[in-house]
């Protein structure tokens, strides 16, 4: 497959008054065009800095891309002056962020903030911004199109917002989505719209999208591949089996036994001992040690590399080291791991 954005040891940090916060610490991955690669770890993990590096949204100062190359069709976006960036957000990447009520501008009606893009970027007249806002409306699921263009966000529900924000961010036709927990402030009914919506449009247009989310349920449903990030690095990634069917890392572990599941009612939920670490000051080693109940003494004393799994799934951690104790995951990821052999389902919206 063709490479669309190629992610090269990425560091974003923070300048605060107690110190550098070294938010995201030399992430690596590439996105494939017409592929969904989501991105998943606990809140403050690295998530959404990576992301809103890549479109340079971190407010420089405090914040700042220390080191790396954010290839996008072969352009180095992390070289780009604000003039030139301008000229690529909304146009060949979009983003699509967490709650639709901050996204949207509560005194412009819904079809103006639509249009915006369009006059900017495909330079439309308003006569055809405003038939192309009614089709995008119409494509996103809002019925009677060309009414309520002239309402204003209050007048629209909170799955409604939703669709208009994935109206505007779908408006110039980008190359890359970039969807930052679209569906964390929606009920599992609208969720599983929005969701279903996004996949049904990423089809027919070929887009790629880089899904940003908590819910490995959510996961399963919508992406190709899978990125897990821990203290602002991506500790394992592989395609949405080879981290359901066969996680090598005990963060990821950790992830995949916490999900609750619907056919165990007495079942007891496996918890991450701990918190993550503070990046004021990353720990030596592999951060993930400290709350991890299989660490080796090496894991305080030296970062692991990624070892390969598969020619599709890497994971970085020393327990794959060829000298290290044969360690099973826990039996709660051992039973998640058959459900999902077994086609059961253990979230709203999971397929498998």
């Amino acid at each position: 497959m063709e490479k669309l954005l190629e992610v090269k040891n990425m560091h974003v940090s923070f300048d605060t008054y107690g110190g550098e916060v070294k938010a995201v610490r030399g992430v690596n991955f590439d996105v494939n065009k017409g592929e969904t690669l989501a991105i998943v770890g606990e809140s403050g993990s690295g998530k959404s800095v990576t992301t809103k590096a890549l479109m340079q949204l971190i407010p420089q100062p405090p914040g700042r891309i220390k080191e790396g190359e954010i290839l996008f069709e072969g352009r180095d976006l992390a070289k780009m002056n604000e003039k030139q960036m301008q000229k690529i957000r909304g146009k060949e990447i979009s983003m699509i962020f967490q709650d639709p009520m901050t996204s949207l501008n509560p005194t412009m009606k819904v079809g103006n903030q639509i249009m915006e893009g369009l006059i900017k970027h495909q330079k439309m007249s308003k006569a055809q911004a405003r038939k192309r806002v009614s089709e995008l409306l119409e494509l996103v699921g809002i019925p009677d199109a060309e009414n309520r263009i002239n309402q204003y966000p209050h007048q629209f529900s909170g799955g409604m917002r939703q669709r208009v924000v994935v109206a505007i961010a779908l408006a110039c036709n980008p190359k890359l989505l970039i969807a930052d927990e679209p569906t964390t402030a929606l009920d599992v009914t609208i969720q599983a719209q929005i969701l279903e919506l996004m996949k049904d449009i990423q089809k027919k247009t070929d887009s790629a999208t880089i899904f940003i989310t908590h819910d490995l349920g959510v996961v399963a449903n919508v992406a190709d591949r899978v990125a897990v990030m821990y203290a602002g690095k991506i500790v394992e990634i592989g395609t949405v089996d080879d981290i359901f069917y066969n996680p090598q890392h005990p963060y990821t572990w950790g992830l995949l036994g916490s999900m609750p599941s619907l056919d165990s009612e007495d079942e007891e939920l496996y918890a991450i001992p701990g918190s993550p670490p503070d990046l004021l000051n990353p720990p030596k080693g592999d951060a993930f040690a400290a709350r991890n109940e299989y660490a080796m003494k090496i894991d305080f004393e030296q970062e692991p590399p990624m070892f390969k799994v598969s020619d599709t799934h890497y994971a970085a951690t020393w327990l794959l080291h060829e000298n290290a104790p044969k360690i099973e995951p826990p039996e709660a990821v051992k039973k998640r791991m058959e459900g999902n052999a077994n086609g059961s389902s253990s979230s709203e919206g999971e397929r498998i």
